[in-house]
């Protein structure tokens, strides 16, 4: 069973590094906790753990943080 479907967040490009779009998405509040939580593995892209901060997104990428998932659109 799978869990809800992610949530569009529309970055108006063709993509976006990890680290600036879980502040865009207000995912994070800060890019500072964004880095954290990247670096202390708690994101994953995909449904695998990502720990590079400029991990580049591309349009249909799903993002998910503390049981949450967020879908990369242009």
């Amino acid at each position: 069973m799978s869990g809800p479907e992610p949530q569009d967040i529309h970055v108006g490009s063709d993509g976006i590094r990890l680290n600036p779009f879980l502040k865009f998405a207000g995912i994070l509040d800060s890019g500072g906790d964004a880095k954290e939580a990247i670096i202390d593995g708690y994101v994953a892209v995909n449904g695998e753990v990502e720990r590079r901060r400029g991990r580049q997104l591309r349009v249909g990428d799903v993002v998910t943080f503390e049981g949450r998932s967020f879908r990369v659109q242009a």
